[in-house]
């Protein structure tokens, strides 16, 4: 007995040794690099429900667990939606998912797609967006950040209490938008345009602040739209929207760079022109559902404004452009080139 005890007691001092000396043999494996991500939607919306957290999780299994990207929603981590960029360049959170329309004018080559009716779908934006951003942006307005990803979503129409049905329904309203840009075309409408975030809109609709906002389906889930509004209203013509969103989905320059060569390659692999295809698919996937939603509820009514009340908002584009031209002009921008440059490459896409 004495014998075998002792046999025992080495093998069993054995063992202990060996899973000191690798732990991961008797703990669950944990990551190396935890990444905290932060952005102002909810859990609960398309983008964060299609996108985000599975690149989450693509990270995570393509890193064979090394790498966890943490999400925070909401604004969890604390700060305003417009504070997002700055959280990121500064390293208080290492990824965000963000508007640089939020944060006015400090950004202002990206407008170029932002801008009335350039944008088409998408798809062709977010594709164009690759191109235009190693061209004009990389080392330039982005230059603090590892881009992730520039992409778009499939653009904007009007949501609103009551309904639209020519030019002058609008005038004397107040719509949310979430840029400038948005600001100036409604002004030019006789709007009250009103930037700010989108987690605003619900308490800002229920208070009578607004009337309505300026959305695509995708997100108007995430704010409850087909509850709050009953009229949803686009143009006629090949443009049936007035705009889109340029979206950020930027790292912080340290975080990347400290990680080991193969953990930025995996980060690289899942970046750029390595997932803008599936990210504009994807925008354009989430519109359905989001619509068959807002179609669900039978107090809600449908318009396509006439190809004349269409022009009358078409016209209107010009001068927000030519507003943009001298804005950017001040930073030493040739606004007419990164417009043609932006035209130029969606519509490479388009073929």
């Amino acid at each position: 007995m004495r014998h075998k005890y002792s046999i025992t007691s080495i093998i069993g001092i054995l063992f202990l040794m060996f899973f000191a000396a690798y732990p991961s043999f008797n703990q669950a494996k944990s990551a190396e690099v935890t990444l905290r991500m932060h952005s102002f939607i909810p859990p609960v919306a398309n983008p964060a429900k299609t996108w985000l957290t599975p690149w989450a999780k693509k990270i995570g299994k393509a890193s064979n667990g090394r790498i966890k990207v943490q999400p925070f929603w909401a604004m969890g981590l604390g700060g305003k939606p417009p504070q997002l960029l700055g959280q990121v360049k500064d390293g208080v959170v290492d990824i965000v998912w963000t508007l640089t329309g939020f944060t006015a004018g400090r950004m202002p080559k990206v407008e170029a797609f932002e801008l009335p009716f350039v944008h088409r779908n998408a798809l062709s934006t977010t594709l164009a967006l690759q191109d235009y951003q190693e061209k004009h942006l990389v080392n330039d307005e982005f230059k603090d950040y590892k881009i992730l990803l520039l992409h778009a979503h499939d653009g904007a129409f009007f949501m609103t209490k009551s309904p639209i049905k020519s030019v002058a329904d609008l005038k004397g309203m107040k719509l949310r938008v979430h840029n400038r840009l948005g600001v100036w075309l409604l002004e030019s409408l006789g709007v009250a345009g009103i930037a700010t975030p989108l987690m605003r809109i619900p308490p800002m609709l229920s208070k009578g602040v607004i009337e309505g906002s300026v959305l695509p389906y995708e997100i108007a889930p995430a704010v409850k739209m087909h509850e709050l509004v009953s009229h949803f209203t686009m143009l006629s013509g090949d443009a049936p929207r007035l705009s889109t969103a340029v979206f950020s989905f930027l790292m912080n320059k340290k975080s990347y760079a400290k990680l080991p060569a193969d953990l930025r390659k995996v980060i690289d692999d899942n970046s750029g022109r390595n997932i803008a295809r599936a990210a504009g698919e994807n925008w354009r996937a989430i519109e359905k559902p989001a619509e068959k939603l807002m179609r669900s509820k039978s107090k809600n009514k449908f318009h396509v404004l006439s190809a004349e009340e269409s022009a009358k908002i078409k016209a209107k584009a010009g001068g927000v452009i030519e507003r943009w031209y001298k804005e950017i002009a001040k930073k030493g921008h040739d606004g007419p080139k990164l417009l043609q440059d932006a035209y130029d490459m969606i519509a490479k896409y388009e073929k």
